[in-house]
């Protein structure tokens, strides 16, 4: 079993601001991506000055857009220097299991993820806190319907592999800045790549298709609403922990078999289940479910949604 020590760093004011403190100075990488679009809106909500990174070259840089390649070791200091941030939120990464580079997991996941690090040392900056995003795919396959920070790390692609990676390198780092890993489990949303599956079956029906391809049907995640990872996030950032692991989840599994039954109860349209061998990765885990029991200790105030309403959310749009 993996245990981790909490440290716990002094905090120099809130996040929340009053006319007399300067807006809190948050810095996203990922920042237009899925999670980060939604993360951006509360943390500005808070009163938050963002300051988001983008990864192309063409973009013009603004007080509040910074160009980084985060797999640049010069650009990663280059960024820090300049903003300073009083917190970071590290969410840039190759995310998709079945991205076709397997190298490019290793490049952003583990090396860009150390040169933030190593930037902050190098020009001897401590933000307040920094919040740096894995995934619950490091547990692999586990037999368990409530996992916690706890069980073993076994990851079973590169993905998974490359985030493990990552963490193994970032808790090297938890005596130097006041970092916090999180582990999301599946989440979901409005405005997700149609390459996930929850977003594919959602279109589908949407559009009334007839049919749809799909791999393993059986296979049950833990399925959480992107707001309220959002949510969960931001109120990490406010709270004390530091120097720890954080599954972020609901503790509710759901196979793909019992989505497509849930959208076809909201449509009233069915749909031809085609299973694509081609779909059928060996190396997909097959049940994922979280415990969510340390995040709510910690956050005890973000409630979950429930993923009957985050379809019907997705359905409207």
């Amino acid at each position: 079993m993996l245990h981790y020590n909490r440290i716990t760093f002094v905090k120099q004011e809130s996040m929340s601001t009053s006319p007399s403190t300067r807006p809190c100075r948050t810095l996203v990488t990922g920042a237009t991506g899925f999670t980060g679009r939604y993360l951006v809106e509360k943390l500005l909500g808070r009163g938050h000055v963002v300051i988001e990174t983008v990864g192309g070259r063409s973009e013009p840089e603004t007080p509040t857009r910074r160009r980084l390649d985060i797999t640049s070791p010069d650009e990663c200091r280059r960024v820090i220097e300049a903003v300073r941030p009083d917190y970071i939120v590290h969410l840039a990464a190759i995310s998709f299991v079945g991205h076709s580079d397997a190298l490019d997991f290793y490049r952003v996941n583990v090396i860009g993820t150390l040169n933030l690090l190593e930037a902050c040392a190098a020009v001897g900056h401590t933000p307040r806190k920094l919040l740096i995003a894995s995934s619950a795919n490091v547990y692999g396959n586990v037999t368990s319907d409530a996992i916690d920070e706890s069980f073993p790390v076994t990851p079973v692609n590169h993905y998974a592999a490359s985030k493990a990676a990552m963490e193994t390198i970032v808790r090297t780092w938890f005596d130097r800045l006041p970092i916090l890993i999180v582990r999301p489990f599946n989440y979901t949303g409005r405005g997700q790549a149609s390459n996930f599956l929850v977003p594919k079956i959602v279109g589908h029906f949407a559009r009334r298709e007839p049919s749809i391809e799909l791999g393993n049907i059986d296979v049950a995640r833990d399925f959480s609403d992107v707001r309220y990872v959002a949510s969960a996030y931001e109120a990490l950032l406010d709270s004390d922990a530091a120097g720890e692991t954080v599954n972020v989840c609901t503790g509710t599994p759901y196979t793909l078999r019992d989505i497509l039954s849930k959208a076809s109860d909201l449509t009233g349209h069915q749909l031809d289940v085609r299973v694509n061998p081609a779909f059928v990765r060996q190396t997909d885990v097959k049940m994922l479910a979280g415990s969510p029991a340390k995040l709510r200790s910690l956050v005890p105030a973000v409630e979950a949604i429930p993923f009957m309403d985050t379809l019907r959310w997705m359905l409207a749009a």
